[in-house]
């Protein structure tokens, strides 16, 4: 099994300000996390640069030139109350969007089996005309349009364990019978989607965790609903939003999740992906802010992508 990291030292440079939770810090920690001997087998490549016409494949053109715009010359600006920008953030959103597209180009070409895609900022609260909860650009969206409209997938299903509902992603394949979202997340909780009944067109599949909820109860969850659901849907690619934040130590939300439940999904998605979709599956990072807790997780979930 060939797995490949996609990261680039630009990420580092998307200054978020003095406490901010989604800080560079998480990238380093995450890249020293898969450095060493043990990790002599994961391959590693740059993220690409995406550009504005890749960007559209997830959000409205106007949107995309206003966040641009909206990037300073000098100190912060704003996308939202929590959304900081500063001079490096849109190169740094650039290569986070193309990781998960070089990612793509990669599984579909034979070149990796799978990949992990270490970027910030994230993406998955990136509405098509909307960035909120840190993300610009809403990279698992822009990734499954760009494996439909460069390698003609139709069947996609995405698969979301951070803490918080992707919103986003949910937003924008809302009424698409062709891509499936599973989100577990805890509920109620920011951004305050993400109920049972919302469902779309029957392609989305919300599974909230009630505050405190531990590796058990969120096993026991995705065993029985998700897992057979992406079964049934048997798409073609399967791709993973990646969020730590669930783990019991995470400073903005209260599920009890461990690393080994991490490593649990992983297998489990890796199985389904090698039954129904010749093995392509694609994370890309998302929350996940105690800094030792990300780092742990992360080995957890690149070492069961690398078996």
């Amino acid at each position: 099994m060939t797995t490949t990291l996609y990261t680039h030292s630009r990420f580092l440079d998307h200054d978020t300000g003095h406490g901010h939770p989604e800080r560079a810090e998480r990238i380093e920690a995450v890249n020293n996390a898969l450095t060493g001997e043990s990790w002599a087998s994961l391959k590693r490549r740059e993220a690409s640069r995406a550009t504005n016409e890749q960007l559209v494949l997830g959000h409205y053109d106007a949107y995309v030139k206003n966040v641009f715009e909206l990037i300073p010359n000098s100190g912060y600006g704003k996308i939202d109350e929590d959304t900081v920008v500063s001079p490096a953030s849109g190169e740094a959103a650039r290569r986070a969007a193309g990781a998960i597209i070089a990612a793509i180009d990669d599984v579909m070409t034979g070149q990796t089996d799978n990949a992990f895609c270490a970027v910030r900022p994230p993406g998955h609260h990136a509405e098509r005309g909307k960035g909120m909860g840190f993300c610009l650009f809403n990279n698992v969206v822009i990734g499954a349009n760009y494996a439909r409209t460069m390698y003609g997938l139709r069947k996609i299903a995405i698969v979301d364990f951070d803490v918080h509902h992707g919103n986003g992603t949910q937003t924008s394949f809302w009424n698409d019978p062709d891509t499936f979202f599973a989100s577990t997340h805890q509920f109620p909780h920011y951004p305050g989607t993400g109920a049972e009944t919302e469902t779309g067109v029957g392609n989305i599949l919300n599974v909230p965790l009630d505050a405190n909820a531990d590796g058990k109860v969120f096993k026991e969850k995705v065993e029985r609903k998700i897992l057979p659901a992406i079964k049934e849907f048997e798409p073609e690619i399967l791709l993973i939003s990646a969020g730590f934040d669930a783990h019991a130590k995470d400073p903005l939300a209260s599920l009890k999740l461990e690393e080994t439940d991490f490593e649990w999904i992983t297998n489990e998605l890796m199985e389904i992906a090698a039954e129904c979709a010749e093995g392509r599956l694609i994370s890309t990072l998302e929350g996940g802010y105690d800094i030792d807790a990300l780092a742990s997780s992360v080995q957890a979930h690149v070492g069961a992508l690398i078996v």
